[in-house]
C-alpha cells in the first residue's frame, strides 16, 4: 500500500523492524537499510536495473532476507518542486511493485541526496570508481535517514512528500 506521507507511513508499520530506502536511478537502484529500531540507515547494495520484474525481484528478495517491513522510495522533484517526468517514473514504479507486495510503502524527497552522497564520499577520498560503485546506496542511505529522522524527531531532518 502506498501511503502519502511519513505520518501515515509510520503508523502502518509494526513497532519494530528495518526499514529499506531507495534511490531508483534509470541504471541502478541504490539500496540502504536500517536498523531494526529505525534509528540509523546504512547503505546496503545497488540493483543492476534489467527490467521491472527483475528489478522487483531483486529488491524483494533482499527484504525478505533482511526483514524488511516498509520501503521508502527517494523521489526526484525538481528543485523548484515541481514534478517531471523522473517523478513520474518513480511513482509507477510504487505502483506496479505495490502489486507484488504488501509491504508499506511511502515517498521521501530525494532533492540533493545524491550531491550530498558524492560530497562524503570525496571527503573520505574515495577513488572515482569506488565512488561510482556505491554513490546510488549512499544517496539511498540520505533517502531513508531523513525519513527515519521525521519519524523519531518530527519534523528533523528534510520532507516528506504530500
Amino acid at each position: 500500500m502506498i501511503l502519502p506521507g511519513i505520518a501515515e507511513f509510520a503508523a502502518a508499520l509494526p513497532r519494530h523492524g528495518a526499514l529499506a530506502g531507495l534511490d531508483l536511478g534509470t541504471v541502478t537502484i541504490g539500496v540502504a537499510i536500517s536498523d531494526t529500531r529505525r534509528q540509523v540507515a546504512s547503505p546496503f547494495s545497488v540493483i543492476k536495473r534489467v527490467k521491472f520484474t527483475q528489478d522487483a525481484a531483486a529488491l524483494l528478495e533482499i527484504c525478505l532476507k533482511r526483514e524488511v517491513v516498509g520501503l521508502v522510495l527517494g523521489l526526484p522533484l525538481n528543485m523548484d518542486g515541481s514534478r517531471g517526468p523522473r517523478v513520474q517514473s518513480t511513482e509507477a514504479f510504487a505502483r506496479n511493485l505495490e502489486k507484488l507486495t504488501a509491504l508499506p510503502i511511502t515517498f521521501w524527497d530525494e532533492r540533493l541526496s545524491t550531491v550530498a552522497a558524492e560530497r562524503v564520499l570525496l571527503e573520505a577520498d574515495a577513488s572515482r570508481k569506488r565512488r561510482d560503485q556505491v554513490v546510488d546506496q549512499v544517496a539511498a542511505g540520505y533517502i531513508l535517514q531523513g525519513a527515519l529522522d521525521r519519524m523519531v524527531f518530527g519534523g528533523m531532518g528534510g520532507s516528506d512528500v504530500r
